[in-house]
């Protein structure tokens, strides 16, 4: 079920309206709304609706025993329990097929073996939003075994962090830390924090269904899937229109999750913070959904060391966390291609800051031009391997050109490239100060300019375009 869909719309509704009837009985409104938070996850296949409650039932098990144990060893076991329990299921419906394929079967080949472990891999659909509610997982263990955090009591608590149906698909990756402690206050949303959330959920769904869909199909699509009909500079205007594409996608997903959160009293924190703007790799990774690049920082780049160590070390480090980075992406070629170009970006980066003499960033007005230039080339080329769908038609986008041009784009395909870029980079505050206009309107005449943005997304769109993320 997507966000832009009539069935959404229908199911937020209900539960709204039985989450505020249920305000003063918590466990009821626990179950009924981690019972829609279910059916929202279930909607297209139901079985993943298994996965998820079995990665539940095991990381609160495996909270509860860290948190009884007495003996470190029994902690630690505990632990190892859970990662490998979670990463085990990640890696199963994820990697399998990739790795038995593209490493393992050709490595018993050239030693002469007639063996083969790709009939044993999981070659269906990845379970939408895995990586997700998986780190989130983690993250919650990882935090209890830490003395963080106490492990949570009640399972219904527990499930509901976890299966939440704002963010469980595509994030952003909530932490136990944040959100269970919202969930002991009695729901209340004030007047004006509707018409934030409200707001949030128009942007969003503009971003996705008025700029990211109009730009996938008037332009993305047709020349990134046949490469080789297209002149070269329509494939450059397609590789710029990915960029936005895919961000307006995303950081419109994380405005309706945030929104929609809101409307229930559970405060998300933000994903995005204009990545385009960076004038440096590491700058962008601390714009760019925020919340994973956390993630990775906490829980893997701080315990191996960081930029506390020697030199060779700090480079082993960008590498394994970029590595893991781009994998989180997806388990093929190009994912690992993507972590290992960030990694090298990073090291480049830091290499060069040092022969500066420790100043992180250029000073200078052109310096920091040529900077942002070469920042967001990398990431044209970076997001270029999330949109190939192999490694012959990621060497497509780059080499092989037609004689076909963008001359029949329509207008408003143009219009909204405009938009997104003028949006992602004005510098006069204008999406502030439209979100404290709409502060300032009656509820009711909110109410009617959503309804009149209902109407436009139902007369624009051709098809419910699942959101780019959910692939991951």
């Amino acid at each position: 079920m997507v966000f832009h869909s009539a069935e959404f719309g229908v199911l937020l509704v209900v539960v709204l309206l039985l989450h505020g009837l249920l305000r003063d009985r918590r466990t009821l409104r626990t179950w009924t709304t981690l019972a829609a938070s279910l059916v929202f996850y279930g909607w297209g296949t139901r079985w993943f609706v298994g996965l998820l409650i079995a990665s539940c039932v095991l990381d609160y098990v495996m909270g509860r025993v860290i948190d009884a144990a007495r003996s470190e060893r029994r902690r630690k076991l505990a632990l190892i329990v859970s990662v490998a329990g979670n990463l085990g299921m990640l890696g199963y419906f994820k990697y399998t097929h990739w790795l038995a394929t593209s490493v393992i079967d050709p490595l018993l080949a050239a030693c002469g073996s007639d063996a083969s472990v790709v009939r044993y891999a999981w070659a269906g659909a990845v379970p939408v939003g895995i990586s997700f509610y998986t780190f989130q997982t983690l993250s919650y263990t990882i935090d209890v075994f830490r003395r963080q955090l106490p492990a949570e009591r009640r399972i219904d608590d527990f499930a509901f962090f976890v299966a939440f149906f704002p963010q469980l698909v595509a994030g952003p990756i909530v932490r136990a830390i944040d959100f269970l402690p919202q969930m002991m206050r009695r729901p209340s949303v004030r007047h004006d924090e509707i018409k934030q959330a409200l707001w949030r959920i128009a942007v969003g769904l503009a971003k996705k269904a008025l700029i990211a869909d109009v730009l996938g199909r008037s332009i993305v699509d047709p020349v990134l899937a046949s490469p080789g009909a297209y002149t070269p500079f329509a494939h450059l205007v397609a590789c710029y229109a990915f960029t936005f594409q895919i961000y307006c996608d995303f950081s419109g997903y994380t405005d309706i999750a945030i929104g929609t959160a809101k409307l229930f009293g559970f405060d998300l924190k933000e994903n995005f913070a204009t990545p385009y703007r960076s004038l440096g790799v590491r700058e962008f990774w601390r714009r760019w959904h925020i919340s994973l690049s956390s993630w990775i920082r906490d829980y893997l780049w701080y315990p191996l060391g960081g930029t506390r160590c020697s030199e060779p070390r700090i480079v082993f480090n960008y590498f394994v966390t970029m590595v893991l980075m781009g994998l989180w992406h997806g388990g093929n070629t190009l994912c690992l291609a993507l972590g290992v170009l960030q990694a090298i970006g990073m090291t480049v980066e830091r290499q060069l800051e040092r022969a500066r003499g420790g100043v992180p960033f250029p000073t200078t007005g052109p310096r920091r031009v040529v900077a942002w230039v070469l920042t967001y080339h990398f990431f044209v080329l970076s997001q270029l391997l999330l949109r190939a769908s192999d490694t012959a038609n990621f060497r497509a986008m780059l080499s092989t050109f037609g004689e076909r041009s963008l001359d029949g784009v329509a207008a408003w395909a143009w219009a909204a490239f405009a938009i997104a870029v003028f949006a992602h980079f004005e510098p006069f505050g204008i999406e502030e100060r439209c979100a404290r206009a709409w502060q300032r309107l009656p509820l009711l005449l909110i109410g009617v300019l959503l309804g009149a943005l209902a109407g436009v997304l139902f007369l624009t769109m051709s098809s419910q375009t699942a959101f780019i993320y959910f692939q991951f």
